[in-house]
C-alpha cells in the first residue's frame, strides 16, 4: 500500500465551476477582512498549540496580508484596509518576543523575521525594508537546516524578491557545496540531524531554490535521487518523509500531502530534467497516486490538504499539456471549495492561515482559474 485510506475522502461529484471557484475566493476574502482583530486573526483549532497568535508568514496574518494582496493584484478581490501599520506592528511584536522560541530563528522565511518583511515590502517598497532583508538573507548562507522553512532555500527566494542575485547565488554556491553523494541535503531539524525528501524541510525544497538557475548538473544529481528514493508499485510511486525511512511514518500513516510525499515531490521536481522520459514517467507515478488517493481529510490547505496535493496536477498540466491534469486539479479545487464551506459551518468562521488555511485555499483556486502553476510563496514571481 502506497497510501493510507483513512487520510483521505472521496471525491466530490461537482464539475469545475469558474463562477463557484470565484466567489468562494471572494467570500474568504471578505470573511479574512470582516474577522481580523489587530494586528490578528482568530487562530483556528487545527494551528493551536498553545504558542498563538502567530505573526508569520508560515501560520500567521502577515500570510494572510500575502495572500489578499497577491489576490487584489490578480484583479479577483477588493481590500478595504491598510495593512502596512499591521505588517510594521507584527515586526516589532516578533522582534520583542519571537514565535516558537525553541526555534527562533528571525532570517526563516515562513517561520521568522524575513516572511513578514517581504510582506511588508510588497505594499511599502522601500530601500530600509531591503536592506534588512539582505541582512537576513546573509545571515543565513550557511545556516545548518538546509531546508525552504527556516534555511536558506527559502531565503534565496527572499533575495530574488528583492533584486539581490548577488546574494542568491551567495546562498546557492553554498548549497552545493553542501549537497552529498547521496544526492540529499542533512537537516538539522528537532534536535535531531535526519535527512527529509519533501519540499517543506528537505531534499525537493533545496532543489526547488536551487532551480531558479537550470544547470545540467542540477538535473542530473536531483533526477537520480528523486528515483532512487521512490518506492513503486503497479505503476504508481510515493517517496517517504524521510531518507532510509519506510513508507508508514512515527504516526503510524503514510503521507500523501504536499509537505511530505508524492504530491509535493511532483510539485516540486516538475521543473527540472526537460525532456528525460524517466524522470516524466515517475512524475506522473506520482500524480497518478495523488488522484487515485483522492482529496485528504486534513482539510482543504496548501501544506498538507488538499489544495496541496492539487498543485501537483497544475505542475504536470504546465510540464505535458495534458488538459487530464488540469481537469483533476480543477476537480481537486471544486472538492476544496466544499471542504471550506463545511469547515466553516462547523466553527462559524474561517481558516485564517496561509499555509494551513482558506487564503492559501484562495490562491490554489485562483491558478486552476487562470490555469497556471506558480505556487504561492516559493516562486519568485508571487513577490513581483
Amino acid at each position: 500500500m502506497l497510501y493510507t485510506p483513512e487520510s483521505h475522502e472521496p471525491l466530490e461529484p461537482r464539475p469545475w465551476d469558474p463562477d463557484v471557484a470565484l466567489t468562494t475566493i471572494r467570500e474568504i476574502a471578505a470573511d479574512c477582512e470582516a474577522s481580523f482583530d489587530s494586528p490578528y486573526w482568530p487562530v483556528h483549532p487545527r494551528d493551536d498549540d498553545g504558542t498563538g497568535p502567530y505573526a508569520t508568514l508560515y501560520e500567521g496574518p502577515s500570510g494572510v496580508i500575502y495572500a489578499l494582496d497577491l489576490l487584489a493584484r490578480r484583479g479577483l478581490v477588493d481590500t478595504t484596509r491598510d495593512y502596512v501599520p499591521v505588517l510594521e506592528r507584527l515586526v516589532e511584536v516578533y522582534r520583542a518576543k519571537p514565535e516558537f522560541e525553541e526555534w527562533n530563528h528571525p532570517p526563516s522565511l515562513l517561520g521568522g523575521e524575513t516572511g513578514i518583511l517581504l510582506a511588508l515590502y510588497r505594499l511599502a517598497t522601500s530601500p530600509q525594508i531591503a536592506n534588512r532583508i539582505a541582512e537576513l538573507v546573509a545571515a543565513n548562507v550557511a545556516d545548518p537546516h538546509h531546508e525552504f522553512m527556516w534555511g536558506s532555500p527559502g531565503t534565496m527566494l527572499a533575495a530574488r524578491a528583492i533584486d539581490r542575485p548577488d546574494l542568491w547565488r551567495e546562498s546557492a554556491d553554498h548549497l552545493r557545496d553542501a549537497w552529498e553523494d547521496s544526492g540529499l541535503w542533512t537537516q538539522d531539524l528537532y534536535g535531531r540531524q535526519e535527512q527529509y525528501l519533501g519540499p517543506a524541510h528537505g531534499f525537493a525544497g533545496c532543489v526547488l531554490a536551487l532551480a531558479h538557475e537550470p544547470s545540467e548538473e542540477l538535473d542530473r544529481r536531483a533526477s537520480d535521487a528523486f528515483r532512487h528514493f521512490a518506492v513503486q508499485e503497479d505503476g504508481l510511486a510515493n517517496w517517504p518523509g524521510l531518507a532510509g525511512a519506510d513508507l508508514v511514518t512515527r504516526q503510524k500513516d503514510i503521507r500523501m500531502q504536499w509537505c511530505h510525499g508524492a504530491p509535493g515531490m511532483v510539485a516540486s521536481l516538475a521543473e527540472i530534467a526537460p525532456g528525460d522520459d524517466e524522470h516524466e514517467r515517475l512524475l506522473l507515478s506520482g500524480g497518478e497516486l495523488t488522484w487515485r488517493a483522492g482529496p485528504l481529510t486534513k482539510g482543504a490547505n496548501l501544506c498538507h490538504g488538499t489544495a496541496g496535493n492539487g498543485l501537483a496536477f497544475l505542475k504536470l498540466f504546465r510540464r505535458t499539456g495534458d488538459e487530464l491534469w488540469l481537469e483533476r486539479a480543477r476537480a481537486f479545487a471544486m472538492h476544496a471549495v466544499a471542504q471550506v464551506e463545511r469547515e466553516r459551518r462547523a466553527l462559524g468562521r474561517g481558516h485564517y492561515s496561509l499555509w494551513t488555511g482558506d487564503p492559501g485555499t484562495a490562491l490554489y483556486l485562483a491558478l486552476c482559474l487562470d490555469s497556471s502553476a506558480t505556487l504561492p510563496g516559493l516562486d519568485d514571481t508571487d513577490f513581483a
